[in-house]
């Protein structure tokens, strides 16, 4: 079928990112049930629900297990692949971790209930991306490679075209473009969808945020072009650091060519639900309501300007943001121009705010960053400033191989450490991403916190009876 007469097809994002950009992920499984058999009804091409900061969120916050939250989407939304984001080599957490991990996590979170595995390297480096496509292929899954789109001297349309051509030969299904700071222009995005619509035979997607006001426009120029898939999230979850409205490109749509074929009205009715929900989480809401323009002057994602935000509080020195924000962009270049994605842009964003607080820059450099300029991270997209390098590293040359090729296994002595506490190989897992965490979370669910009142009522009913056998 031709990309520019047949049906855009639509993910929404509402059940992950969507509620991540906005509420901080906080947002919990029960308050998703009532729309989730309205959201199947619906007819996406999929539904992103798992994946990014939503596993470590469930276990930190909100006292659920991520686990059950899969299988739980997946019993009720059985009609739509559901979709996860997946941080490469680092899985869902903050570092690299050994292939042994990265294979049974995929294994597990295929058998749990994920169809798409939308796969990205921080650093667009593609070594790290090989071992989870190749074990997300083998399971059966849908595998999306991606390109984080990002702006610098290195980053060009050429690049970008000839990574999607190496994910192809590496077995992806899809390519997503993933503009996770709404940086991507109308025009650079036609472009963009053009060339990669005419150099690869695969479906193309465009992941986008709304922070600086173009995501709307530059998705029906990429439609135009010709793009497959458009990330979309629910009115009721989209704008600002957001993706564009669902509804809003379905009635723009309805009646052309690429006319989407969803209900406007199931959407509408969604919206009115996830509305009265958000109201629960406004506690959480980031603050930031309409555009903003530093993400295209300092090319900074709007979750990322929060957390400077927060860093900044914390020391009592607000008054240093421009300073900060001016800061960014130099300390990228220092470090080789890496994407602003989690984890790079936690690293590069707390470097910064050290250069400025601390009067002399790199005079602390934290473990992370020291990590990146050895190359334990991967390859950055151009070389580190090598002045900055002796700073950090002195003579110690990066290494040069895949990173995790310097990993030892991990399952098994994660399987020791946590003992009893583990009640499956998913236990395991969690515990090896998130150790105190996890290991927090598994406490508090063997004495039963974070239950249903009435099982912790017979828990505790059954706990007296033995205390009282014991007795006797």
């Amino acid at each position: 079928m031709n990309a520019h007469t047949s049906p855009l097809r639509l993910t929404d994002t509402a059940l992950r990112d969507g509620h991540q950009s906005l509420l901080a992920t906080r947002m919990r499984t029960d308050d998703m049930l009532p729309i989730t058999e309205k959201m199947d009804a619906v007819g996406f091409w999929s539904l992103e629900v798992w994946g990014g900061a939503t596993f470590d969120t469930c276990l930190r916050f909100l006292n659920e297990d991520p686990w059950e939250r899969l299988r739980t989407f997946k019993r009720d939304m059985p009609k739509t692949p559901l979709q996860m984001l997946l941080r490469g080599q680092n899985v869902v957490g903050y570092r690299h971790y050994a292939d042994d991990v990265v294979e049974r996590f995929i294994v597990r979170a295929r058998a749990n209930g994920i169809d798409v595995f939308r796969i990205f390297d921080a650093l667009n480096d593609l070594r790290n991306i090989e071992v989870p496509m190749r074990i997300a292929k083998r399971e059966g899954a849908h595998v999306q490679a991606c390109i984080c789109y990002t702006l610098s001297p290195v980053h060009t349309i050429d690049g970008f075209v000839e990574m999607a051509r190496q994910m192809a030969q590496m077995g992806a299904d899809s390519v997503c473009i993933k503009d996770m700071a709404g940086l991507i222009s109308p025009y650079e995005a036609y472009d963009l969808v053009g060339r990669l619509k005419a150099t690869l035979d695969l479906p193309i997607q465009l992941h986008t945020h709304y922070t600086s006001g173009m995501a709307s426009a530059a998705a029906l120029k990429a439609v135009e072009a010709g793009l497959d898939v458009l990330d979309t999230a629910n009115s009721a979850l989209a704008l600002s650091t957001s993706q564009p409205p669902t509804e809003s490109i379905v009635a723009i749509l309805k009646g052309r060519p690429r006319d989407t074929g969803l209900d406007l009205a199931l959407l509408s009715d969604i919206a009115q639900q996830l509305t009265q929900i958000r109201k629960k989480y406004a506690s959480f809401e980031t603050g930031l309501f309409g555009v903003d323009t530093n993400v295209l002057l300092f090319q900074i994602p709007g979750g990322m300007i929060s957390n400077l935000i927060s860093q900044l509080r914390e020391q009592n020195a607000l008054n240093k943001l421009n300073d900060v924000l001016a800061e960014v962009p130099r300390t990228r270049k220092e470090l080789g121009y890496p994407p602003l994605v989690t984890p790079t842009s936690q690293i590069v964003g707390t470097q910064a705010v050290l250069n400025v607080l601390l009067g002399e820059r790199y005079k602390m450099v934290p473990n992370e960053v020291r990590s990146l300029v050895k190359g334990l991270y991967g390859r950055t997209p151009a070389p580190v400033d090598p002045e900055v390098r002796r700073k950090i590293i002195g003579d110690e040359e990066p290494i040069q191989s895949r990173p995790a090729d310097l990993l030892e296994p991990e399952m098994e002595k994660a399987a020791k450490e946590i003992g009893e506490l583990a009640r499956s190989e998913e236990d395991v897992l969690s515990y090896v991403l998130f150790p105190q965490v996890a290991m927090q979370f598994f406490k508090r669910r063997a004495r039963g916190e974070g239950l249903p009142a009435e099982t912790v009522a017979v828990l505790a009913a059954a706990l007296a009876r033995e205390e009282a056998g014991a007795l006797a």
